[in-house]
């Protein structure tokens, strides 16, 4: 096992909308979801996090910290909001988005499901770091999925109504959970 890296900074950029969430006590929060985000960049990331896509709520959809390429690390929703991240687990947890092209811009094409770019391991020094630090911040903090695991619905293909495509991937094949499960003290759940 490696020594422990120090918590990473946080950079904190608010979405628009966090006060809109609903709050949580972080007693509540159990589970971490890692996801990536299946555009380019951090800063596409950020416009499709600040997209209204709830009338009533006047909210969208986010994960909590995001984690670009290099390994710098920004938090969009504080954990003691609930962020729309992953169907049906969101009061429970906290979500974690890794920059990452994942199938971008095919996501529903299904010639293009293959997620190919690699993880670095700035981005993933960041991640165990950071989740060590949810650890002790979080106290029942227990359990890790991806965002696969949780979310197995899948979709017509735009490019052929007969075909069905997963509608998540995410973090996908090439997500090092062995690298990261071996540093942090967390249970996997697949349901």
């Amino acid at each position: 096992m490696l020594p422990d890296l120090p918590p990473p900074p946080v950079l904190l950029e608010p979405l628009p909308y966090e006060e809109r969430l609903d709050p949580r006590p972080l007693s509540k929060i159990d589970l971490v979801v890692i996801h990536c985000t299946e555009v380019p960049t951090l800063q596409l990331s950020r416009e499709y996090g600040e997209r209204i896509l709830y009338s009533g709520s006047q909210t969208g959809n986010s994960g909590h910290y995001y984690i670009d390429r290099d390994g710098t690390v920004v938090m969009y929703v504080r954990p003691e909001r609930i962020a729309n991240h992953v169907r049906g687990y969101n009061t429970r947890s906290v979500g974690i988005e890794l920059v990452n092209t994942g199938r971008y811009p095919y996501w529903r094409d299904s010639k293009h499901q293959a997620m190919t770019e690699p993880y670095p391991q700035a981005q993933i020094d960041a991640l165990v770091a950071l989740l060590k630090e949810l650890q002790k911040e979080l106290p029942n903090l227990h359990f890790i999925a991806g965002h696969e695991d949780l979310d197995r619905d899948q979709e017509t293909a735009f490019d052929d109504p007969n075909i069905l495509v997963a509608r998540k991937l995410d973090p996908g094949p090439l997500f090092p959970w062995p690298e990261v499960m071996r540093q942090v003290k967390l249970e996997r759940l697949k349901p």
